[in-house]
């Protein structure tokens, strides 16, 4: 892999990831047209979403750090109440106890939680056929095609008004299916994620933010996961530099389109995605077809 073939790669995730267009399919289609092979597998995709990982954390620090104080806070007050049921049960005390799920922060963080379930279960499971389904043109194209009816309901769909506290965690757990099934290639985890998450009522500004914030832990696993099976890939100095530059492109491009995302989908403007998905999805297939 060259460096600019990295850097176009970068750039290409940074966008896709955002914009409801998948990251994965564009990334399948440009190594499958170009000919691009990566000697480690799956770590550069895997190295370019940790790049738009720090996107969303520079896009919602604020909300991330808060969330992870709350986080802290339950594991207390768990801990707590273990200890007054111990101190209850067996010294026959009547200690009340803490309440664990007492703002919307703290709701928020549960929520993600539950949706990270199923994607972790679907993912893991999932990894080998996704890995083979991105080899193959069919596959993204039926995908994106797939994606552009998605982004065309989402734009028909009511808007909702669920924030954290009015969100259940069975929608939560409904998102993080969806979030899970997102991982083919040519099927936008973003525009996947968002349009469930419409469906299920959310606020259209909080299902942004939830659909980008849900993806931290699903993100962070597959890199855990990828890092352990890089016993026998030898990585050289070159290659290092290469994945450098496009880990950097993906952030920088990627916060570009967060913001992006912010306005379209409050003014509904998710039809030109949906074309656009359409038309590249129908290629993708024709393409498939002539090359037999």
């Amino acid at each position: 892999m060259s460096l600019l073939e990295a850097i176009l790669m970068g750039v290409i995730q940074g966008v896709t990831e955002f914009l409801p267009v998948s990251s994965s399919g564009h990334l399948a289609l440009f190594k499958l047209l170009f000919d691009v092979e990566a000697d480690t597998g799956m770590l550069f995709d895997v190295l370019l979403h940790l790049g738009t990982l720090i996107a969303i954390f520079v896009a919602f620090y604020r909300d991330i750090f808060r969330m992870a104080q709350e986080l802290f806070a339950i594991l207390g007050d768990f801990f707590r109440d273990v200890r007054i049921f111990f101190g209850n049960v067996f010294l026959r005390r009547d200690e009340p106890y803490y309440k664990l799920i007492n703002n919307s922060y703290r709701k928020f963080v549960m929520l993600v939680v539950v949706s990270t379930i199923p994607t972790g279960i679907i993912g893991y499971m999932a990894a080998d056929v996704v890995e083979a389904a991105s080899g193959i043109l069919l596959v993204p194209g039926i995908c994106l095609v797939l994606t552009a009816v998605l982004l065309f309901l989402s734009d028909r769909v009511a808007d909702g008004v669920k924030t954290p506290r009015q969100v259940t965690y069975s929608n939560a757990f409904f998102i993080g299916i969806c979030q899970g099934y997102a991982t083919l290639p040519g099927l936008s985890r973003s525009g996947t994620t968002i349009t469930a998450c419409l469906l299920s009522g959310f606020n259209r500004k909080f299902a942004v933010k939830y659909s980008f914030i849900m993806s931290i832990p699903a993100v962070l696993g597959a890199v855990v996961l990828e890092l352990t099976d890089l016993k026998g890939i030898e990585v050289t100095m070159a290659d290092i530099g290469c994945y450098a530059a496009g880990v950097l492109c993906a952030a920088v491009v990627g916060y570009i389109c967060i913001k992006t995302m912010l306005v379209v989908v409050r003014n509904k403007k998710f039809i030109i995605f949906a074309v656009y998905c359409l038309l590249v999805g129908l290629v993708s297939i024709g393409g498939y077809f002539y090359t037999l």
